[in-house]
């Protein structure tokens, strides 16, 4: 393992331009501007809970809709965490949370397998926070779960406030990163059989 794991990715496509750096073992510093309010706040709390220390400037086509920029970010998010990972020597590689907010209740496990999959069960038909559909949720998890190559299994146990939903998922995917990501003495090479994660 490297003394730090650390990534910076930048992606420009036709609809976004995206700059991202990422520490692992950081102290859950967040400086965030994608030009979608709530968005920032959730990136924000997923630095915050998870340690990692995360800066990006998003801008894509909100003339559109958030859509793209939300599905990008999580692509270039995933994308820095896993070349901060490296070759995963040492990491855990497993971890979940139960996350509550109030009336709601999440649950998030993820596994750093190299094998990306997601499975999500969120109410789709959950009403928009302001501005921004709560179906994006999901879109950032699919563009996140591609990317950083991981199962990624996310479920909306109990809840009635689409704030609290995506806030609860957001919380837990960070709990579940930071102990998925941590780095374990005892492990020796990589946590798998194979030998290759």
């Amino acid at each position: 393992m490297s003394s730090a794991r650390t990534a910076s990715i930048v992606r420009k496509t036709a609809e976004t331009d995206i700059s991202l750096s990422v520490t692992i073992d950081g102290s859950g510093r967040a400086d965030v501007q994608t030009g979608i309010g709530f968005f920032d706040h959730m990136l924000t709390l997923l630095a915050k809970h998870s340690l990692m220390d995360l800066t990006v400037r998003a801008q894509g086509d909100l003339h559109v809709d958030f859509h793209h920029t939300v599905e990008d970010t999580g692509i270039v998010l995933g994308q820095a965490l896993r070349n901060a990972l490296g070759d995963k020597r040492g990491i855990v590689r497993y971890g979940w949370a139960y996350l509550p907010m109030d009336e709601t209740l999440a649950r998030v496990a993820v596994d750093l397998s190299g094998r990306s999959f997601l499975e999500c069960r969120i109410p789709h038909a959950a009403p928009s926070i302001g501005l921004f559909p709560f179906q994006l949720v999901e879109e950032f998890l699919r563009g996140f779960s591609h990317a950083i190559l991981a199962n990624v299994h996310v479920e909306i146990l109990y809840g009635r406030d689409s704030h609290h939903m995506a806030e609860a998922i957001f919380k837990g995917l960070a709990r579940a990163l930071d102990a998925a990501m941590k780095i374990d003495p005892r492990v020796s090479g990589v946590p798998s059989t194979k030998d290759l994660l």
